[in-house]
């Protein structure tokens, strides 16, 4: 069974984490630093993987004899035994002189290492966070070890670096998670009800039956997908009910553990602010997104409507320019395979990466079409680009001012980025950077 090592300065949260993942407390917590003084193994698992996982004490600089020091060398024993290490440091913090140490030491192991920026529930934490990037990992997980969040991402990143058993590969993939959203009573419950082919959830017409998020399983044309019918989102201002509250926040919820996002509207009254609003939340979450234009059937114009939503949608919605637009009507169960196939396309490009060769050969194209602007009297200047990942489509651009780059111009970047590779329909991040490379120091 494959084996990760959580390692870390003191009381940024390794102890914290290694219960979550074992499933129960067996590592002692406190807000005192230096609790944990032995190395700690247990059997965990998270989604799909079961691995060991070893919880060990704050890396410190300190003598050998001191008993830092003995702790310490704990640390750096299980560094030696684990296939993979889990870089923890506490966002709220940001990064200290004692994370950067310890980073070269776990650069210098070869070994796989996922940099994890924990405690990024606080609001003060966005700083850290960003700071984490020049530890030279890539680009940090958010993750709160206390209240479970970014536990799908973790599972995400542990799947490309624990070896599996041979079993555990020959398993099926897992579901395509699909999340329906949309105003109340736009029709989500009856397009689940019409893919599914009965009449699996309750529907009328008073808005606001659904409250909560129901997880479904379903199969089409042999794929697997888990379909999530969630509660209508009205506008904030609107929201009073206690339940109606509790039902949002189970809407966000299962928007963060979606991979594609069905944005359902009423083809009577498109683009209402409530529609812009969720499109927002989807585009800040990275998900992909499919637009299902329902109650199709009702239009009487359908030509000039179909005409006038793909000319209104990219100025009302610019960071998902190109989102797949599938008229439907889900009572009559009208272009529901269209809309599925739609689905699929832009999980498809959602999971798209693309060679750095290829990027950088199209970022030169693009720098000669148009020059960087002037920065306070100096040229803006990209050195290179290179995809960070997938889920979505996120790049970086090594820049020589990053602090500093006109917003237009990113734009223009994002733009003729999704032009030129397909990528309509789906978040773009540009990360900048700039500054000493991480690796100069590397033996």
């Amino acid at each position: 069974m494959a084996t990760l090592a959580i390692i870390g300065r003191p009381n940024v949260g390794k102890s914290t984490l290694y219960n979550r993942l074992a499933g129960k407390r067996q590592a002692l917590v406190d807000d005192r630093p230096g609790v944990t003084r032995d190395r700690l193994t247990t059997e965990a698992r998270l989604g799909p993987l079961a691995f060991t996982v070893m919880d060990t004490p704050g890396l410190e600089e300190a003598k050998e004899s001191s008993l830092e020091g003995r702790m310490t060398a704990q640390s750096l024993a299980a560094i030696a035994e684990a296939d993979a290490l889990l870089f923890l440091i506490d966002a709220k913090t940001g990064v200290t002189a004692e994370d950067e140490f310890f980073a070269r030491l776990a650069r210098k192991s070869g070994k796989p290492v996922i940099l994890a920026a924990n405690k990024a529930e606080s609001k003060s934490a966005q700083a850290g966070y960003m700071e984490a990037y020049r530890l030279g990992f890539g680009e940090p997980l958010a993750i709160s070890a206390e209240h479970g969040g970014g536990m799908a991402e973790l599972c995400e990143a542990l799947m490309e670096v624990l070896p599996q058993e041979e079993a555990q590969k020959e398993e099926a993939p897992s579901p395509l998670r699909v999340t329906i959203m949309g105003r109340p009573n736009a029709g989500k419950s009856t397009l689940i009800n019409r893919l599914l082919g009965e009449d699996r959830l309750l529907t009328g017409p008073e808005a606001g039956i659904t409250r909560d998020t129901v997880m479904l399983p379903f199969t089409f044309d042999g794929r697997e997908l888990l379909l999530a019918d969630t509660a209508g989102m009205r506008r904030k201002a609107r929201i009073s009910e206690k339940l109606e509250k509790m039902a949002v926040r189970e809407t966000l919820t299962s928007l963060q553990f979606a991979e594609v996002a069905i944005l359902v509207m009423d083809a009577t009254l498109p683009l209402e602010k409530q529609d812009n609003a969720l499109a927002s939340l989807i585009e800040q979450e990275g998900r992909a997104c499919v637009i299902a234009l329902n109650k199709w059937d009702l239009v009487a114009d359908k030509k000039t409507v179909l005409e006038e939503m793909q000319y209104m949608l990219p100025r009302v919605m610019p960071r998902l320019r190109g989102v797949p637009l599938m008229p439907i009507s889900a009572e009559k169960g009208k272009g529901l395979k269209e809309l599925m196939q739609a689905v699929f396309a832009a999980y498809e490009t959602w999971n798209a990466r693309i060679p750095t060769a290829e990027l950088n050969r199209w970022l030169e194209g693009a720098l000669v079409e148009h020059t960087p602007p002037l920065v306070g009297g100096r040229r803006f200047k990209i050195r290179y680009m290179t995809q960070h990942k997938a889920r979505p489509p996120t790049f970086v651009l090594f820049v020589n001012r990053s602090k500093e780059a006109p917003e237009s111009y990113l734009r223009y970047l994002t733009n003729s980025l999704r032009e030129r590779f397909g990528l309509d329909g789906t978040p773009i991040r540009l990360l900048l950077r700039s500054g000493k490379n991480p690796y100069a120091d590397k033996e």
